[in-house]
């Protein structure tokens, strides 16, 4: 047999996504696992981007995939399933099955791939194994003592408790699956994450799936390419090659390639130009959210917004829980996204077309803080995408147009007609109800329907201006009607209702 074909014949490290609620531990097993910290170093230790991890137990290597667990992550989490090969589950034993447990259960079946269950926090009060078992079951999860096929682990990472146990039945439904490496050319992987690294510019992070990748290849991601000028593995260590299963950093890039594409790569740039010509599917972000000037329906708002983030899943994620604001009176028209710091040119854009700037996870030169303050450019950095969502939200509920609720106070018969000019009457009644306010609004009736709306500005009783009248009594007042209310006059008999108004902010 040559060397070649051993090769091909050798198993590839198996790929584990680790899948879950929020809080229920995903990370902080990958960290216990790997001996490094993640989460810490997450604002608010929440994971908000796709991580690649190699690590050996037992003389064999395994890649891990973090995912975040908010609901704002659902594609990211979609898409770090798809690359895998095992999915770990974890649950919280005290909690059980929740949403986004029941999400990636459901991708795991749509994409028919192997599963592990680790029940974690069993060392909590209030843990209940069965009850896991049982609502894994009523999602058609069976485990192996409840008859099914499923093996689970009852860990605690807290007190690293069982790792070990569940390290083993991950290598295990790894060599049940025969993971076979293939490393003919060309390279092909996905794309997992992108950013911007001011020194460096655009830098990737793939996944080799097959074929090994060099420094100095030419490759190809969507309609986006490169040649790799430097790799990098996990741990930020410079690398020559990459083979099947392996994450790396490849830095080398046009422009940034859009995650959850696969790349592949060509052995001249002819070649790699043709296959960016070939794709004819850049999936550009924002398309579904965004909506042009001309298919906004009459009296809409708009919220005109940039948005620049540190990678392109963060992009991603805004996207997603954006789309969740709905209303039919007020848009977010997103006119520009990219990846890496706010600029001047993004300043200048936002001044030229009334657009507000949005940052996350991004820095800010003082030069371009101070611009942005001489053009009166609203801007805004967060750290946390749900209090840059809540942001927007009150930004576009600040354009609808409030509830307007009104109070009547009291109704006056007109008994008798003074003086009258192009905008105003001088008129005597006697109050029928309630009372009659100096500054209050005025609709005026006749016959029950409505003519004309104004506004008392001046109010006397017995010859002496007063500020209200009373039930009962007779009163002179000076009505001015409202701008572009009808040239109706004011007639004897005419009745006019009184009433306050108060405007109240609504929510989306």
């Amino acid at each position: 047999m040559s060397n070649t074909d051993k090769q091909l014949q050798q198993a590839r490290p198996p790929v584990v996504v680790i899948l879950g609620h929020v809080d229920h531990g995903k990370t902080s097993l990958l960290d216990l696992i790997r001996k490094t910290r993640v989460a810490e170093k997450e604002s608010g230790g929440i994971t908000q981007h796709i991580g690649a991890y190699q690590t050996e137990i037992k003389g064999k290597l395994i890649t891990f995939l973090d995912t975040p667990g908010h609901e704002a992550f659902a594609a990211i989490r979609s898409r770090g399933i798809k690359v895998a090969d095992v999915a770990v589950l974890v649950v919280a034993a005290d909690e059980g099955v929740k949403p986004q447990t029941k999400e990636a259960i459901g991708i795991i079946k749509q994409e028919r791939i192997p599963l592990v269950v680790a029940a974690n926090k069993i060392d909590k009060e209030g843990a209940n194994i069965q009850k896991v078992k049982q609502e894994l079951a009523a999602e058609d999860i069976l485990v192996e003592d409840w008859g099914g096929k499923v093996p689970i682990a009852e860990i605690s990472v807290k007190q690293n408790k069982n790792i070990d146990e569940l390290l083993d039945l991950i290598l295990l439904v790894a060599e049940l699956e025969d993971l076979k490496q293939d490393l003919s050319p060309p390279a092909e992987g996905v794309i997992i994450e992108s950013n911007l690294d001011k020194r460096r510019g655009y830098v990737a992070t793939a996944l080799v799936k097959k074929g090994k990748l060099k420094v100095g290849d030419w490759i190809v991601a969507g309609n986006i390419m490169g040649k790799i000028k430097l790799m990098e593995n996990f741990i930020g260590k410079s690398i020559s090659e990459a083979g099947p299963s392996k994450p790396v950093q490849i830095v080398g890039w046009t422009d940034p390639p859009t995650i959850g594409k696969e790349f592949v790569t060509a052995y001249s740039k002819d070649k790699a130009v043709g296959l960016c010509r070939g794709d004819a599917n850049p999936s550009p972000l924002f398309q579904s959210f965004t909506k042009s000037s001309s298919s906004v329906g009459d009296g809409v708002k708009i919220l005109k917004i940039i948005v620049k983030s540190d990678v392109s899943s963060s992009l991603e994620a805004i996207e997603a829980t954006l789309g969740f604001i709905k209303s039919e009176e007020v848009i977010c028209n997103v006119i520009s996204y990219g990846i890496g710091n706010i600029s001047d040119s993004d300043v200048k854009l936002a001044t030229g077309n009334g657009s507000i700037i949005i940052g996350f996870r991004v820095g800010i030169d003082d030069s371009v803080r101070r611009l942005a303050e001489k053009d009166k450019v609203q801007l805004s950095l967060f750290d946390v995408i749900y209090s840059l969502v809540e942001y927007i939200r009150k930004e576009m509920t600040d354009l609808l147009d409030p509830e307007v609720r009104k109070t009547s106070s009291g109704k006056i018969k007109i008994l008798a007609i003074f003086k009258k000019d192009s905008k105003s009457q001088i008129i005597g009644g006697k109050v029928l109800s309630g009372k009659i306010i100096r500054g209050g609004l005025v609709d005026v009736l006749r016959n029950n329907n409505k003519l004309l709306s104004g506004k008392i500005t001046q109010l006397q009783h017995g010859k002496q201006d007063v500020s209200e009248v009373k039930e009962g009594s007779e009163c002179g007042l000076k009505f001015e009607s409202l701008i572009g209310q009808p040239t109706w006059d004011i007639k004897e008999g005419d009745v006019l209702e009184v009433y306050e108004e108060e405007k109240i902010a609504r929510n989306l």
